[in-house]
């Protein structure tokens, strides 16, 4: 008989800083990405997020979910973070075909995550001048 645990999905655990919210995403984790946004340096108090996007129903809180602060971004956007410690989360679109991933930030992983090839950059055109970009911008 074989192995049940050989074909299931990968479980990748993850946590805030301060520890009072975990997750898990048990799906492969699709494009990953930095991405280089006003909203994501303003977010992560950076030159970029990171994130890694699973199917929404194969993310779930699993402590301090009722702990969860969610903020609408930009119509349809959601962020979710710590309240105690302020870690980002979460980042869900209810757009398009976008509405069915959970993009999580992947510093919060606590699971050993190695991607197959090297992590795409997005919104390029707005890396701060003092991480390499052009003319510093507004957000």
């Amino acid at each position: 008989m074989a192995d049940e645990d050989s074909t299931a999905a990968p479980l990748y655990q993850g946590s805030c800083l301060c520890g009072a919210i975990r997750y898990e995403a048990r799906a492969e984790i699709k494009a990953p990405s930095h991405c280089h946004c006003g909203m994501c340096q303003k977010a992560h108090g950076a030159a970029f997020g990171s994130y890694g996007n699973v199917p929404v129903g194969s993310f779930a809180f699993t402590r301090g979910a009722d702990l969860v602060k969610r903020r609408d971004s930009s119509p349809g956007v959601t962020r979710s973070f710590c309240p105690e410690c302020g870690s980002p989360l979460t980042w869900h679109s209810a757009h398009g075909e976008a509405a069915a991933w959970m993009s999580f930030s992947l510093g919060t992983l606590d699971t050993p995550f190695v991607p197959k090839k090297a992590l795409r950059s997005i919104h390029g055109d707005a890396v701060p001048a003092w991480h390499g970009g052009g003319a510093a911008r507004e957000c």
